[in-house]
C-alpha cells in the first residue's frame, strides 16, 4: 500500500450500532475473517473482486464493487487495525462519497456475542453532509449490515 493510499486513522465519535448475535464470537470472527463474504453482509457491496491472502491483517486490502449491474464502481477497503477476536478497523473507500472508517467490536456475552459497529465518513464529499443526517443514514445501513452478519454467523453455529 503506497503512502498516498494509506488508510486514514480517525477517532470515531459516532454512536455505535449494536446487535446481540446468537452465536459465539468465534462464529462472528469466521465471517469477519472471510473477505469473500463481505458482499453478503455489507450493504452496498455488490461483489468482491479480489483480496490479499493476508486478510484481515493490518495493511491488507479487499477490492469490491459498489452499485447495481451494469453500473458498478470499483473501489477498495483497507484494514487499519485488527485485534483477533476483539476488534477490526476498516477504511472503506466508496467513490464519490469518500473514505469512511468502520470499527467493529465483538464482545463475548455468555454463549452469544455483542457486536458494535461504529462508522463515519472521514474524507471526501460525504463529509459535507451534516453529521446528524449522515449518522442517521449510516445507522440504518449498519443495522442491516449487522442483521446480515448475524444471519451468517448464526448459520455457522451448530
Amino acid at each position: 500500500m503506497s503512502k498516498s493510499s494509506a488508510p486514514i486513522v480517525a477517532k470515531l465519535s459516532a454512536r455505535p450500532t449494536v446487535r446481540r448475535i446468537s452465536a459465539p464470537p468465534d462464529a462472528v470472527w469466521e465471517v469477519l475473517s472471510d473477505g469473500w463474504s463481505y458482499a453478503s453482509w455489507v450493504v452496498g457491496s455488490a461483489r468482491i473482486r479480489a483480496l490479499n491472502a493476508t486478510w484481515p491483517e493490518p495493511g491488507s486490502r479487499l477490492h469490491h464493487s459498489v452499485g447495481l449491474w451494469p453500473v458498478l464502481l470499483h473501489d477498495h477497503t483497507d484494514v487499519v487495525s485488527y485485534e483477533p477476536n476483539r476488534q477490526l478497523v476498516l477504511a472503506p473507500r466508496a467513490w464519490p462519497w469518500g473514505r469512511s472508517q468502520v470499527r467493529i467490536d465483538v464482545l463475548h456475552d455468555g454463549s452469544q456475542s455483542l457486536v458494535r459497529m461504529t462508522e463515519d465518513v472521514v474524507s471526501g464529499p460525504g463529509t459535507l453532509v451534516p453529521s446528524a443526517l449522515r449518522q442517521l443514514l449510516l445507522r440504518r445501513r449498519n443495522r442491516e449490515c449487522l442483521r446480515r452478519l448475524a444471519f451468517l454467523a448464526e448459520r455457522r453455529t451448530p
